[in-house]
């Protein structure tokens, strides 16, 4: 365990420049689940992601001439805004290498901050090595996101302050990636309080550390695919599987369907932009991976909000899709005029609103003479696209 004093003492290094971020109940949550959950919103933390409080007690512990030459970290994104933010209050030199799939708006982050940024390799465990080796060839201290004590003190802070604003704790939900976070969490938990269950989730599209942690041993993952990126770690880490396997109780995984989901619902009924490693806590709650805890108070950590508005604009599309907010449908009509204008008409009469139509008649499975009309629009829900189909059946434009 990191002991209870180093995160007490890391608490007190960061308490000026990183914020206490809000920890609330979260009602309709708690009706879902049948939980009583309590939101630990990370996502409003400074540089967006929690990352921000293991990187600053970390560049706070070095040495004058260590931050005088700099320093060098490699990150999928949350990390690297952490360091960069730090490495600038303490007008420190920051080189920042992130995977090449890295999300445009995670990458201005970085640089707004004053770091450098190279792009090398495809995944995180790619962009580690690159970092390692140009930190040796510049004399540039690495920091790293996990696999440090001072690093994981700073981020097991989080736990202090859940256990400031809540002492009747039962359990806690803990995003899992590298390890950092819930290493340096459990550790305050459990000297705090031992009876609080550790619960760490994972992206199933990164099973690594879930593996290890079964196991009881290291093993690492081929690949790594996965919307929730600042957990899409490749290979395990040695010392923060050995904190995990001391102090925490049970990692489960979630699958980037329920990611989703649980990112649109933070979005809709929270009103909090939650990127996909920040929601997996969510998500286990929302698809009832832990019914177990009925009745239970539950603390869920919301460990970043740096999501990607590209993907969240398809994450919003096939929601709206699936909780049947829209509908998509292709006719084919004969293509004279007039066939458009009566197609229309019906779902007028049906209070379909269209939002997007496209009118195909090149298409070569068509015969001659006929047109594809697919059309997009907006519905109130299962049974008004039921009545849809059936008046569309009805009119002879779809078979039953």
């Amino acid at each position: 365990m990191i002991p209870l004093q180093k995160i007490k003492d890391a608490h007190k290094r960061i308490e000026e420049v990183v914020v206490n971020t809000p920890f609330s109940y979260a009602p309709y949550l708690s009706e879902i689940s049948g939980c009583k959950v309590y939101l630990k919103k990370e996502n409003l933390q400074i540089t967006g992601a929690f990352k921000l409080r293991g990187a600053y007690n970390k560049i706070a512990t070095l040495t004058p001439q260590q931050r005088e030459c700099g320093v060098v970290a490699a990150s999928a994104g949350n990390h690297a805004q952490g360091v960069a933010y730090s490495a600038a209050a303490f007008d420190t030199k920051a080189v920042i290498v992130m995977p090449e799939s890295t999300p445009l708006t995670k990458i201005d982050g970085v640089k707004h901050f004053g770091a450098e940024v190279i792009l090398a390799g495809t995944n995180y465990d790619e962009a580690y090595a690159y970092a390692k080796e140009y930190g040796q060839k510049h004399h540039l201290t690495f920091v790293h996101p996990f696999e440090d004590e001072e690093v994981m003190a700073g981020q097991g802070t989080v736990a202090l302050e859940i256990l400031e604003k809540c002492q009747e704790l039962d359990a806690v939900l803990i995003p899992v990636g590298g390890g950092g976070l819930i290493a340096g969490m459990a550790s305050a938990l459990k000297a705090v309080n031992p009876a609080v269950k550790v619960i760490g989730v994972s992206a199933k599209g990164a099973p690594a550390f879930k593996n290890s942690y079964d196991l009881k041993r290291a093993v690492d993952s081929t690949s790594v695919r996965t919307i929730a990126d600042g957990i899409a770690v490749r290979d395990t880490s040695v010392v923060t599987l050995k904190h995990a396997l001391e102090c925490v109780d049970e990692i489960i995984s979630v699958d980037d369907e329920e990611i989703a989901s649980a990112i649109l619902f933070l979005l809709e009924k929270q009103k909090l932009v939650v990127e996909g490693a920040g929601s997996v806590g969510v998500a286990a709650l929302l698809h009832h991976k832990l019914d177990y805890l009925k009745d239970k108070n539950v603390a869920v950590v919301l460990s970043g909000g740096n999501m990607d508005v590209t993907l969240l604009s398809v994450i919003i599309e096939k929601g709206l899709l699936k909780s049947h907010r829209k509908m998509k449908i292709t006719v084919t009509l004969v293509d004279k005029p007039g066939s458009l204008m009566r197609f229309t008409q019906i779902l007028q009469e049906l209070n379909a609103n269209i939002v997007h139509i496209s009118y195909d008649r090149t298409s070569v499975s068509l015969d001659y003479g006929d047109a594809n009309v697919t059309v997009h629009m907006e519905t109130k829900g299962k049974q008004h696209q039921e009545e849809i189909k059936e008046a569309l059946v009805k009119e002879g434009y779809l078979r039953d």
